[in-house]
């Protein structure tokens, strides 16, 4: 909350003006609108800027060295601009990650239009895409699954939204309309997918595959995930065997 001008600091009214009228003395300016007007932000653009800063500091320092002082420095603008506009590091923190998971289902999203009608490839584009979206923006990528985090509405939409890209990338294999539920094995191909694109991406930031790659972690893309993953895929390929029905089959025993 801005606090009032001292007297001696609030400008005399124009003489012409009617000092019954309140509208013509001027305003004493919010420290908000101070700030905006040094900044040159105006107040979605000033939001953008700190959720932008935020992401480069965590690319460079870590959960562990961010600071909301930092992030405004890194701005150009008050050290209370980002409690203003999120309360206070965890929120926005948690905007951060919103925003990651955002360009998360973009990517997902831009991998299914390069699949084209295969499901296949659509899946398979869908975990490069994933890979490809963690080595752009490591920052954003190591905050987006950390506990701890305010769970507040947009976040969880963000989400579940970048989730059910690859859960409907399931789905297509197996042709399971939406609202049907999942079968216990489909369950575990979306699960086993997740997992190897998740877990490429980490061993991938952490510099585990530079010597397989002459190229640059992005070359790994193509030379290592995608290979993988359509063996991962492969008996959904025309002319493979069938996948495992979905159902949970009883053992046989000894003598059946």
């Amino acid at each position: 909350m801005a606090r009032s001008p001292s007297p001696r600091n609030v400008k005399p009214a124009p003489a012409r003006a009617s000092r019954s009228d309140p509208s013509a003395a001027p305003q004493p300016a919010s420290s908000n609108a101070t700030l905006a007007e040094r900044s040159g932000y105006h107040h979605g653009a000033l939001r953008e800027a700190l959720i932008e800063a935020s992401e480069s500091l965590l690319a460079e320092r870590g959960l562990e060295g961010f600071s909301l002082r930092e992030v405004a420095r890194r701005s150009g603008v008050s050290p209370a601009a980002p409690a203003h506009h999120f309360g206070d590091a965890a929120g926005l923190l948690a905007a951060v990650a919103a925003n990651a998971f955002e360009g998360l289902a973009a990517a997902l999203e831009a991998g299914n239009r390069r699949g084209g009608d295969d499901p296949v490839a659509r899946l398979r584009e869908q975990g490069v895409g994933y890979v490809g979206f963690a080595l752009r923006y490591p920052g954003r990528f190591g905050l987006m699954f950390r506990t701890g985090l305010v769970k507040d509405e947009a976040l969880a939409r963000c989400g579940d939204g970048a989730f059910g890209k690859l859960e409907q990338g399931v789905r297509d294999l197996y042709a399971v309309p939406a609202g049907e539920p999942l079968e216990p094995a489909q369950w575990l191909r979306l699960l086993s997918t997740w997992s190897v694109v998740h877990g490429f991406a980490h061993l991938a930031l952490a510099g585990q595959f530079d010597r397989f790659a002459p190229g640059g972690r992005e070359a790994l893309l193509r030379t290592m995930l995608a290979p993988m993953l359509e063996q991962l895929l492969a008996p959904f390929r025309p002319g493979s065997p069938a996948p495992a029905p979905a159902g949970r089959k009883k053992a046989k025993r000894p003598g059946d």
